[in-house]
């Protein structure tokens, strides 16, 4: 039979994980034809005896294996992993999988009738932190964002709406945004990838069910990434997606968050920056922000202002959850609307 899903499997020394993750992809309680499409970027433990260990059991129980891979010195990177894994399997839709997490069983099922269902788009799922407490604000923002937000909040800190390792998609779609960057270490693929599906106008859906045990530790790739390479992309995202849609906007936070934003913002967008806004009153004492750096005479000088006396659209810079509520009670004061009146960017 032509096989239906392909679980897309990257793996660089994951020994201490892999057994967990593929004993998940055995137990998965989708009755389809499925394959796993192992790829092995440089390993140098033992992650790949334990990859042919179980093989023979999952090809046992109808599960097709494919493995490839290389032995290069270094690693090339999960952007190249994951196309190669991708180039080497056959399946109409795409599961993928990081080495270190675990599938529910019926993550497959679930995720395959939500793929159908939504063709040009990527699903998602809930997912289950290990260790519990190690991003708590982060696990409960992939976890409770609506349907609307999986789009509107596509701009924040914390990257794609939906992680990586819980994406499903069509291999059709896949193809018409892909493939994944290959530059390796340190450069954020799944973002990367995810702003070249919304540039396409791919949807974004979270099956509302926790499907993914995903796991935090300090050898994890993500750590890899620079937090100043993920600023640039998302100002550029931010500057190419949103702001042609606004003739002003108000930047709301005049502290180092707000004022970095307006730094990082080209000149053009910068001109359409009518405001600062905030609610510290030694900040809005101050009366306005001057960009010293700025190389236009005279140099920019932009108001600040309470958020009451301020106008949106907003560009919002401040984290959710860390004020007690204050600052969403605020915010839901000024009765404004997500996605046209405000834009986190916290």
């Amino acid at each position: 039979m032509e096989t239906q899903v392909s679980v897309i499997l990257p793996v660089h020394d994951a020994e201490p994980w892999l057994d967990e993750c593929l004993r998940s992809v055995l137990q998965q309680d989708f009755e389809g034809p499925m394959e796993l499409s192992v790829f092995n970027d440089a390993s140098k433990d033992k992650s790949m005896a334990i990859v042919e260990k179980w093989k023979v059991t999952l090809e046992g129980s109808g599960i097709r294996v494919v493995i490839g891979g290389h032995d290069s010195p270094s690693p090339r990177g999960v952007g190249y992993s994951k196309n190669q894994a991708i180039a080497q399997s056959s399946g109409s839709y795409l599961c993928f999988l990081d080495a270190d997490d675990v599938m529910m069983p019926p993550r497959v099922r679930l995720q395959l009738e939500a793929a159908v269902q939504h063709p040009a788009s990527i699903v998602g799922c809930q997912v289950r932190r290990e260790p519990p407490n190690s991003t708590e604000r982060y696990t409960r923002w992939i976890n409770q964002l609506t349907s609307d937000q999986l789009l509107t909040q596509v701009f924040t800190s914390n990257g794609p709406t939906v992680i990586m390792p819980s994406w499903f998609c069509s291999r059709a779609w896949f193809s018409h945004v892909g493939p994944f960057d290959e530059g390796g270490q340190g450069v954020p693929e799944d973002l990367l990838f995810f702003y070249a599906h919304l540039r396409k106008g791919g949807g974004v859906v979270r099956v509302d069910q926790s499907l993914l045990l995903y796991r935090y530790h300090p050898s994890a790739a993500t750590h890899s990434v620079l937090e100043t390479t993920i600023w640039t992309h998302r100002v550029h995202f931010l500057e190419e997606q949103a702001l042609p849609h606004w003739a002003t906007f108000t930047i709301w936070n005049a502290g180092r968050q707000g004022r970095r934003l307006y730094r990082s913002l080209s000149a053009r967008a910068q001109r359409k920056v009518v405001a600062f806004c905030d609610v510290d009153q030694n900040k809005i004492k101050k009366g306005f922000y001057c960009y010293e750096d700025s190389l236009e005479r005279p140099k920019p000088r932009v108001p600040i202002l309470h958020f009451r006396a301020a106008r949106p659209p907003f560009i919002i810079c401040v984290k959710l959850d860390l004020t007690g509520g204050e600052f969403e009670d605020n915010l839901r004061s000024l009765h404004l609307q997500e996605g046209r009146d405000f834009l986190h960017f916290s």
